[in-house]
């Protein structure tokens, strides 16, 4: 994404609220842009997300000033295609490392799920949950796509089996 105007931003910031991308990268269009806000902005919204910047300034304060805001790589232009894909590959590689599934964040409008750090943040401010609860969004939220029973929580959420009558799950879904 290139890095212009501040409606151009906040457009892309709405955007990785609704769906979090696997890596970004953020072309600064010319050495005089810093793209810090920005870029503290995308690495506060999603946590773990991979994301290099690409710039015409070579400037070693720029380089570092944007790694510490949040970047993860810093690529000068000119470069070569195939060296910057090697690159996102690497970093969405390490950055799925630490999940078994890959998938560690997951964005829903001004709500952010880090499965990884076991919070929930809305609009910036965190949401406090028991482990239960947590657990139990966590487990709805990686299957939104079917249908779960009531028997397949409690044996995943509740690690219950063989417990027929329990209306535990009643009790928190209400």
């Amino acid at each position: 994404m290139r890095s212009t105007s501040p409606s151009m931003q906040f457009v892309v910031l709405e955007r990785l609220r609704q769906e979090a991308p696997a890596a970004v990268i953020l072309d600064l269009p010319h050495p005089g842009c810093s793209g810090c806000d920005l870029c503290m902005e995308i690495a506060n919204l999603v946590p773990g997300l991979p994301l290099v910047i690409l710039s015409a300034s070579s400037n070693v304060t720029n380089k570092v000033l944007l790694l510490e805001m949040g970047a993860d790589d810093y690529v000068t232009v000119p470069f070569g295609p195939r060296e910057l894909v090697a690159r996102v590959r690497a970093l969405t590689r390490r950055a799925s490392c630490f999940s078994p599934e890959g998938i560690d964040v997951y964005v829903f409008a001004d709500v952010v799920m880090d499965f990884f750090k076991t919070e929930i943040t809305r609009g910036g401010e965190k949401v406090i949950v028991t482990p239960k609860e947590f657990k139990t969004l966590e487990f709805l939220t990686k299957n939104a796509q079917r249908v779960i029973s009531r028997e397949e929580l409690l044996n995943e959420v509740w690690s219950y089996q063989n417990y027929p009558y329990t209306r535990t799950v009643d009790n928190h879904t209400c």
